[in-house]
């Protein structure tokens, strides 16, 4: 019997009548069997509970999402997790929410403002604020509800959100912290600035693609002091406050500590000897415009250079003379074209192609910018989130990512968290008459009087959400959540994300939570692609919207599909033939449940004792008891490929394409060995639905709940394992012997069909045939063999045509008259000349040295492919051949 099989408190144990539709409709009844759960309060988590706990974290998705298939994937997977620790008897929480996603939020109501021909500066920043927290109300958290649809199992009832009074608490809480210790400040840098969302944005948030430019050479100074400069950008050489080159280039030493001509200015400015210059490239000189590049902001400090912006924020140029008020792109061309009337300009490349940043949330071109911005001094907080990970503190799965993750922390910069809007998480920093600077404590009372005003940037996003782990539980308070659930168990996010927000969680969790690391394991995802391996993207055409599939195959067919191709860290391609496919197997599932339920499949009572068992039953319980060991081990390694192939695998070819069918004869036959068969059979179901849940909830919860009678599968327990009365073993019932016997078996029917359908013969046709078992394990099974083979017992006149010998037995089939002989010796034997043919063909062309030296890898591993196929082919048409009836 199994292990921990739960009763429910108010039905029966079994379903004495099970009654199954003819087909499984999912939209009749995935909606209702998912509001069921949360009515019951199945995903509610119990911080009091004596279970241990198992937690995990999900990425909160942006207020202004929609589900997409990177988020069906991720979530499936997590669900999947949480579900098995469940039904394992540990107190799961999976916690839902939403990040305010602070640019994309409120360009969203600038937008809708922009309709309305208004801006955010017509209305204010506290009416702003207010319509951004309705629209939000109105329009936001539309993936909520898209997450119930995928069958999230997620504690509603702890649904948090960035904004919240309880998460802003938090975060205040860790700026201040942060700032008394001297971990954040305020200072003038180069930073990434978009001038369409008017704001600073972190590295991380810059999308680089490669962009067709220009590169100009320009002749510096007058006479003979001159040298020569390239640049993309001419327009920022008004900014220009030196020229660098290395040390010990001998061509520029005479110039080094000298000033020179700024053209299209009346300035001067210094050469400078830089070793960060690279003599090897271009002319070995280069302009330093301190203001709006962050390697010349570094070669300005080392030099005391002047910084001088040259373009507001708008990326309009703002110095004064021909060029004052135009765009940056426009003073480009301007700015070139008064450099080559001058006869300044000595060399240009059009296009040129070089890499160049965009915001990755509106795609306008970045520009650097010198400017007034608060930071995170991320040193220490990076060195203790690598070092939590080289102490096997925190696991990275797989392990081969923890190099992208090494190579992150181990070279972070310094994090500008300061952004210019006025959604978000305000900066709790207060300015004084007198330059007073004041940072107040979410406790604390900000400064009152004449001149006192708050700092006007609000934090980035990811500030607020690398706080995620702890805030959510309740954090800076120690709430029973927080003690009960933290640290959290799995992080399972893509790994495009490690920088973004894994990081940031590992920091801030060690900090604020005295070292304790916020997840014990993070395991990393790749990204769905096409079924081509192709990105997803509206410019390809190619992006799916899982909700369709959903509509159209149902929700379990999705998840089976992304849990399939959840390799760790590997990109998953899907592709709607698969889905389909998927929802093919859970229509197997229901008909098969079907079938069984038909003709007597129970779990009531224990399973009858071994002796009693007959091979076949024998054989797919200790196969099942190989595939949970097998499942349970694959979901400790993140393996979710390799654990829904295996059961899909059981479960279609071994339960119902070999288990129900050998069981056929015995169900036919009724009596006893039917009602033993029944029982074994249900304990197989109720297994195999219990394990496939967590992938697929939906259909495994009618099914088992029909089956057994109880209350949901999503409360049961996880199987460990069967055991066999009178055959009991540590690990549950394992039987070898029948496990051969029936692979023999297999053998036998696997070979005979092929051979019929090599014959040409149709399924159904039934063929004269004696079996000779003697020697084998396989006499009790006479009856199925010649059932599955449609083999007829041999009468009078029998004539052996063809004789198989196959896993120790001998099948001989009489085919006369079954078949046109002469008919089908001469297609085999023309199938059999082209087969020669091709085989001559490749051999020839692996044997030509001219051949092999100029064809590519890929040609010559194609003939070679195509000679293994054609002597495959040699081989089984002369075995037709021989086995056709003779005159």
């Amino acid at each position: 019997m199994t292990e921990n099989t739960q009763q429910s408190p108010d039905r029966g144990p079994t379903n004495s009548n099970p009654e199954l539709p003819t087909q499984y409709a999912p939209a009749e009844v995935e909606g209702q069997l998912y509001e069921r759960w949360v009515e019951r309060g199945y995903f509610t988590a119990d911080a009091k509970s004596e279970k241990p706990p198992y937690t995990i974290v999900i990425p909160p998705p942006n207020v202004t999402g929609s589900l997409h298939l990177g988020h069906a994937f991720q979530h499936t997977l997590m669900d999947a997790l949480t579900r098995r620790k469940r039904m394992q008897g540990f107190e799961a929480l999976w916690l839902p929410g939403m990040d305010h996603a602070g640019i994309a939020t409120q360009n969203k109501v600038e937008q809708q403002l922009a309709e309305e021909g208004k801006s955010r500066h017509d209305l204010g920043r506290e009416e702003f604020v207010s319509r951004v927290w309705k629209w939000k109300e109105e329009y936001g958290g539309k993936i909520l509800g898209q997450m119930r649809r995928l069958g999230d199992g997620v504690d509603w009832s702890r649904e948090r959100f960035t904004m919240d009074e309880g998460l802003s608490k938090a975060v205040q809480t860790i700026f201040k912290k942060l700032y008394d210790d001297e971990l954040i400040y305020r200072a003038e840098r180069i930073i990434n600035w978009c001038p369409r969302c008017l704001t600073a944005i972190s590295d991380i948030e810059v999308e680089y693609q490669e962009d067709a430019g220009e590169l100009v050479s320009i002749l510096y100074g007058e006479g003979e002091e001159t040298l020569v400069v390239a640049t993309t950008r001419a327009e920022t050489m008004l900014g220009d406050t030196a020229v660098a080159v290395h040390p010990d280039d001998e061509r520029y030493r005479h110039l080094v500590g000298k000033q020179i001509k700024l053209p299209l200015t009346d300035r001067t400015i210094p050469v400078v000897a830089d070793t960060h210059v690279d003599p090897e490239f271009g002319t070995g000189a280069v302009k330093v415009t301190p203001a709006h590049d962050p390697n010349d902001f570094a070669i300005g400090q080392r030099h005391g250079l002047p910084s001088l912006t040259v373009m507001d924020e708008h990326g309009v140029i703002t110095v004064h003379g021909p060029f004052l008020g135009q765009d940056r792109f426009e003073a480009r061309s301007a700015v070139v074209g008064a450099l080559r009337s001058q006869g300044r300009i000595v060399a240009e490349k059009r296009p040129y192609t070089h890499s160049v940043g965009h915001c990755s949330r509106c795609k306008t071109t970045v520009e650097p910018r010198l400017s007034l911005q608060w930071w995170v001094n991320v040193k220490p907080l990076a060195q203790a989130a690598g070092d939590a990970v080289r102490d096997g503190r925190v696991a990275i799965h797989p392990e081969d990512m923890s190099k992208r993750y090494f190579d992150w922390v181990d070279n972070m910069h310094d994090w500008c968290i300061s952004r210019q809007l006025w959604w978000g998480h305000r900066i709790p920093v207060w300015y004084g008459p007198d330059g007073e600077v004041v940072c107040v404590g979410p406790d604390e009372q900000p400064p009152v009087g004449e001149g006192w005003h708050q700092d006007t940037d609000v934090l980035d996003t990811w500030f607020s959400s690398g706080l995620w782990p702890f805030s959510t539980l309740g954090w800076p308070e120690r709430t029973p959540d927080l003690e009960k659930f933290y640290s959290t168990d799995v992080l399972l996010t893509g790994h495009d994300i490690i920088f973004f927000w894994v990081a940031r969680m590992m920091m801030f969790g060690l900090y604020a939570m005295d070292g304790e690391v916020p997840f014990k394991t993070i395991s990393l995802t790749g990204l769905v692609r096409d079924e081509r391996g192709k990105k997803m993207s509206k410019s390809f055409g190619n992006v799916v919207d899982p909700l369709d599939w959903m509509d159209k195959y149902g929700s379990d067919a999705v998840r089976f599909t992304l849990a399939k191709g959840a390799n760790p860290g590997t990109d998953v391609p899907i592709g709607e033939d698969w889905v389909q496919a998927s929802r093919n197997f859970a229509n197997k599932i229901w008909n098969a449940t079907r079938f069984a339920l038909m003709n007597g499949a129970t779990v009531e009572g224990d399973l009858p004792p071994v002796e009693q068992l007959s091979a076949t039953d024998r054989w797919i319980l200790s196969r099942l008891n190989k595939t949970v060991a097998q499942v349970d081990a694959y979901y400790e390694d993140f393996q979710f490929s390799k654990l829904s192939e295996a059961l899909y695998h059981f479960a279609w070819d071994e339960v119902f394409d070999w288990y129900v069918e050998l069981s056929k004869t015995t169900f036919m036959a009724g009596g006893e060995q039917a009602k033993v068969s029944g029982r074994v059979l249900g304990e197989v179901l109720d297994v195999l639905l219990r394990v496939l849940h967590p992938v697929v909830p939906f259909v495994t919860e009618t099914l088992w709940t029909t089956l057994t009678g109880k209350e949901s599968v999503v409360v049961a327990d996880w199987p460990k394992a069967v055991f066999v009365p009178g055959a009991d073993a540590p690990g549950g019932f394992r039987d070898a012997d029948a496990e051969r016997e029936i692979e023999n078996l297999q053998q036998v029917i696997t070979e005979v069909r092929r051979f019929r359908s090599d014959q040409g013969l149709q399924p159904g046709q039934r063929v004269p045939a004696q079996l000779d078992l003697s020697g084998t394990t396989l006499a009790a099974h006479e009856g199925a063999i010649r059932q599955l083979l449609r083999l007829q017992p041999a009468g009078d006149g029998f004539h052996a045509t063809a004789t198989l010998p196959v896993a120790g037995a001998t099948v001989a089939l009489d085919l006369s008259g079954t078949i046109d002989v002469e008919a089908e010796r001469k297609r085999l034997t023309k199938a059999l000349a082209a087969a020669e043919k091709d085989k001559a063909q490749c051999t020839a062309k692996l044997g030509n040295e001219a051949f092999l030296a100029k064809a590519a890898d890929v040609a010559v591993e194609k003939i070679r492919k195509r000679l293994e196929t054609a002597e495959a082919d040699i081989e089984r048409l002369t075995a037709q051949l021989a086995g056709l009836p003779t005159a």
